[in-house]
């Protein structure tokens, strides 16, 4: 059983596969993989934003993304670096409204914007993600 809070039990991915119990989850892994050649890491997090466990992805050292576990969805954590500001503003009428939303109303802070956004089943914005997380890779 997955214990999102409990830095004592270190969580599987069938336990956090359960308690997300979201089949785009299970599609992303696998994309992941397959197209940087992520799996993710878990990893407990002390920090007062976000408690407890997450999945991280990495190219590399280059952190791509961070997965917070919810109840029959996540979140995904994409930071928007000085880096990628400018390709990503450039594209940013390409995305959703809904991420648009999102970009806009993220505080900037040392030049970066964390944009946290929410997947449930079948969300369209999960297109949006992977093109994101491609301005990341690069």
């Amino acid at each position: 059983m997955f214990e999102k809070e409990n830095i004592n039990h270190i969580s599987t991915e069938k336990e956090m596969k359960e308690y997300i119990n979201n089949n785009l989850w299970e599609d992303f892994c696998k994309y992941m993989k397959d197209t940087y050649n992520s799996i993710p890491k878990f990893e407990f997090s002390k920090c007062n934003w976000e408690y407890g466990w997450n999945a991280k992805f990495k190219k590399s050292s280059k952190s791509l993304c961070t997965v917070y576990p919810r109840e029959n969805y996540f979140s995904i954590l994409i930071v928007i670096g000085k880096n990628e500001k400018e390709i990503f503003e450039n594209m940013l009428l390409s995305f959703s409204s809904a991420i648009q939303k999102i970009y806009k109303e993220t505080p900037e802070g040392n030049g970066q914007k964390w944009l946290i956004i929410d997947l449930e089943d079948n969300d369209k914005k999960y297109e949006d993600i992977k093109k994101i997380i491609e301005i990341r890779n690069k």
